[in-house]
């Protein structure tokens, strides 16, 4: 099976290279951004079944650019993880109002990421059988 696909924004070099480093030790195919706008250029162009971003970011930050992914028109369903040094309640419903599927706190455990991330591949993959089921249902009907 091809590596899932992943784009990362962060402004923090020193998360980049962490992020990039666990996502290829767990074989994800990983593309790196410097902010967020770099990100939503990066987005536009290619696909991304998969992105995570830092909420703090020059620029476009992480909530904007998953409001933008989720406003966008393109198909297939975009899994978003949303990274923050943010902790109060207010942010987490905040974040998940911008339209992220899941928060993770900073410093971020790398066991914790791991199987978020896996919970997050589990529901790309229901909904390419979703789309797939869809498409042959309207094949069918005519």
């Amino acid at each position: 099976m091809t590596a899932l696909r992943v784009l990362v924004a962060d402004d923090d070099p020193v998360s980049r290279r962490l992020l990039d480093s666990y996502l290829q030790k767990w074989e994800y195919d990983v593309v790196v951004a410097e902010n967020g706008t770099e990100a939503w250029e990066l987005f536009q162009k290619e696909e991304f079944p998969m992105v995570i971003c830092d909420w703090m970011m020059p620029g476009i930050d992480g909530p904007d650019l998953i409001r933008r992914i989720r406003a966008r028109t393109k198909s297939g369903y975009v899994y978003t993880v949303l990274l923050t040094a943010k902790s109060k309640k207010g942010d987490l419903v905040t974040g998940m109002e911008s339209g992220a599927d899941d928060f993770v706190s900073k410093p971020f455990d790398h066991d914790e990421l791991h199987v978020r991330l896996r919970a997050g591949e589990r529901i790309i993959k229901l909904q390419r059988s979703l789309r797939e089921a869809e498409e042959e249902l309207g094949k069918l009907r005519g």
